[in-house]
């Protein structure tokens, strides 16, 4: 969600006058808990904007060598150890 600064501060700005001009201490106490509400929006837009994103490294491929084949010059017949 972005809400502009100056439009929150407008309404901010709204809701003081009404809370000053209010007859009952629990409308009064509507429009200031209203404020502290906006306040805090305004509060969470900044920090968020501020705080760096996550800096991801990419995966690097680990390579594996498959052993060479061993050589035998005895004049084996194969690749089993049980061929004589």
């Amino acid at each position: 969600m972005n809400i502009s600064m100056q439009s929150l501060l407008g309404k901010i700005e709204e809701e003081l006058k009404q809370a000053k001009q209010s007859d009952s201490e629990v409308r009064t106490r509507e429009k200031i808990y209203a404020i502290k509400t906006l306040c805090e929006l305004v509060l969470e837009q900044k920090t968020s904007r501020q705080s760096p994103a996550p800096i991801i490294e990419p995966q690097r491929a680990v390579q594996y060598q498959q052993p060479a084949k061993m050589k035998v010059d005895d004049e084996a017949n194969g690749d089993s150890l049980f061929d004589f």
